[in-house]
């Protein structure tokens, strides 16, 4: 049995314990919030009777003495709720983004090599099954290796509250999704960036609802990212919608379930090289999908074994890197280089 504190009971922690109530050989033990009630009501709604509830992690952990810790706190209080798991000797999962700075995330991933803990990272896109599908279709060189990853992210959620008014709020807030997937589908590294934010006149937020970039991913690859929050009209996926372009085809998906693919046949057509259809082949056995309950489980997993699970914190400070590179970029107005060491 692996004894569980969840920390931050917010809209969130549903996802979470929709999740977790699902798999056998889990216990939540604690939740803790900064309102009590709010913790006391989370545990009603889910029949969590026994448990311990508190207003301090660093509390309710010395009670419980969980083996892992589940982090849904807003990004601001990461770092402390990271340290404060780490240093109790936990593993800990935490919600996207790993952290709301470049410093603090290197900080806990750093903590957790120490602690010699497993750390991940809820980046649930990558457990989408056609995001699955599109690597293993990649990977199998069927239509040679990617060169060019186009990604279009347009909705327009009236949310409230604070995201309509805090800064950079479609990068910070949701492109690391779409980075993410990209990073994997595409199998890219991140080295640089140029990326403009602006404000659209229609726009009801108070700055960076619509945001261009163009990421270098190494290898002679480039992944182009054009998003808003405010674009009301022919509304694409949550996923986005994308284009891949390669040595010999390209892939089409359009973010739910249309997913296309064209290989270079032979002879031409006029000026154009003659295409045809290819199959992407299914979703294989082996690929881990289900959104959080798949991460979950692959974090389990990895405590169990001994492994590294996928959404590990050291490889997804990447795909962080590339957020903070892209702010960094629209405020600067120039190209960013995105180390490896530093994001």
């Amino acid at each position: 049995m692996m004894n569980v504190v969840l920390v931050g009971c917010g809209a969130m922690s549903r996802q979470w314990l929709d999740a977790a109530r699902q798999i056998d050989g889990l216990a939540i033990v604690g939740l803790v919030d900064l309102d009590a009630e709010r913790a006391k009501a989370r545990a009603h709604e889910y029949d969590l009777t026994g448990i311990v509830i508190g207003t301090s992690l660093d509390a309710v952990l010395d009670q419980t003495r969980p083996d892992a810790v589940f982090d849904v706190v807003v990004p601001a209080a990461r770092r402390e709720v990271a340290l404060s798991a780490l240093a109790h000797n936990c593993h800990l999962l935490t919600e996207k983004p790993l952290a709301d700075s470049p410093e603090n995330a290197r900080a806990i991933v750093e903590a957790a090599r120490l602690a010699g803990r497993i750390h991940a990272v809820v980046q649930n896109r990558r457990y989408v099954a056609n995001v699955r599908r599109i690597r293993r279709f990649l990977d199998s060189g069927a239509i040679g290796a990617a060169t060019s990853i186009h990604a279009d992210f347009f909705v327009a959620p009236h949310f409230g509250g604070f995201r309509e008014e805090m800064a950079h709020v479609l990068l910070l807030d949701m492109a690391i999704h779409t980075f993410d997937a990209a990073r994997y589908m595409a199998g890219g590294e991140p080295a640089g960036v140029y990326c403009q934010e602006w404000e659209p006149a229609n726009s009801w937020y108070r700055q960076g609802s619509s945001a261009s970039a163009v990421f270098d991913l190494g290898g002679g690859k480039v992944f182009t990212y054009a998003g808003s929050w405010c674009a009301d009209g022919f509304r694409t996926s949550w996923e986005g919608s994308w284009r891949i372009v390669a040595e010999r085809g390209s892939l089409i998906w359009d973010g739910h379930d249309l997913l296309t693919a064209e290989v270079v046949a032979t002879g031409r057509d006029g000026l154009f090289a003659k295409t045809q259809p290819i199959d992407v082949p299914p979703l294989d056995p082996a690929d881990r999908v289900g959104g959080h309950l798949g991460i979950i489980r692959d974090f389990m997993h990895a405590i169990e074994t001994g492994t590294e699970p996928e959404t590990r914190g050291a490889d997804n400070i990447k795909s962080l890197a590339m957020v903070f590179g892209a702010i960094e970029s629209a405020e600067t107005g120039r190209r960013v280089a995105i180390t490896q060491e530093t994001p």
